[in-house]
């Protein structure tokens, strides 16, 4: 999704590029002085709207970028309808098919809220928390989670079905230990008995890292039946400007 738009707005930066470029040849080889004033005018908002998508663009692939949250799996940190800003510059430059990470300020830690595209689903962007990092051992014993031997506090965790599923149904509940391989991170998610995580799917690489969540700067009830017209209601008031922890 949040490539989607990035390959948008390089598309329209390069469209007005050309025009910019169509528009200065034209007023070069015009003499009729009307039509060089209004191709004038017009190159004036041609370069105002393409420095404006060059920012934008700079700013969505490097800087910062919007999310949305689409799924129950980070509840109750993160809610189906909260809108946050991703830190891209933290983890480093993503650049496709390049598994390091240029410029990166440092790696994921335990405890990150991290966007990032999941290894089996890759036209789509998962959100998680890091458990795991590169070496760590895990185990998960009637869904409590230990690491390198020692269970970790998970004051965050959510548990919503009323059962403890038994060994055999281990990708839940239970998992016997296993060791993070290099470059990878073992993700969970916050309401643990309806995350679709790395339980399930394995691994994710430092290399499908699109950036931190840091700060939540909307957040809309779609469960509200208030109507869509009445804003007052619907926001969550409470949630905007909410660090993300």
């Amino acid at each position: 999704m949040l490539d989607n738009i990035n390959e948008i707005l390089l598309t329209l930066t390069v469209a007005l590029a050309v025009a910019a470029v169509a528009v200065r040849l034209l007023l070069r080889a015009n003499r009729i002085e009307w039509i060089k004033r209004f191709l004038t005018w017009l190159l004036e908002y041609v370069d105002v709207g393409l420095s404006a998508l060059v920012i934008a663009l700079v700013v969505r692939s490097f800087v910062v970028e919007p999310f949305k949250i689409p799924s129950s799996s980070m509840e109750d940190t993160l809610l189906i309808g909260d809108q946050l800003f991703v830190n891209r510059f933290i983890y480093g430059m993503r650049i496709p098919y390049i598994s390091s990470r240029p410029l990166a300020l440092r790696k994921p830690v335990r405890g990150d809220i991290v966007v990032f595209i999941p290894p089996h689903r890759r036209d789509t962007d998962f959100i998680k928390r890091v458990i795991g990092t590169p070496g760590d051992t895990i185990e998960i014993k009637n869904q409590v989670v230990s690491v390198n031997g020692r269970v970790i506090e998970e004051p965050y965790v959510r548990h919503k079905e009323p059962r403890i599923l038994s060994r055999l149904n281990y990708r839940r509940d239970n998992l016997e230990k296993i060791t993070v391989p290099p470059g990878k991170y073992f993700m969970m998610g916050d309401n643990r008995d309806r995350s679709e995580d790395s339980r399930y799917w394995g691994y994710a690489s430092l290399a499908d890292m699109k950036g931190k969540a840091m700060i939540i700067y909307f957040s809309w009830n779609h469960e509200n039946a208030t109507p869509a017209w009445n804003l007052v209601e619907k926001i969550r008031w409470r949630r905007l400007f909410r660090a993300i922890r």
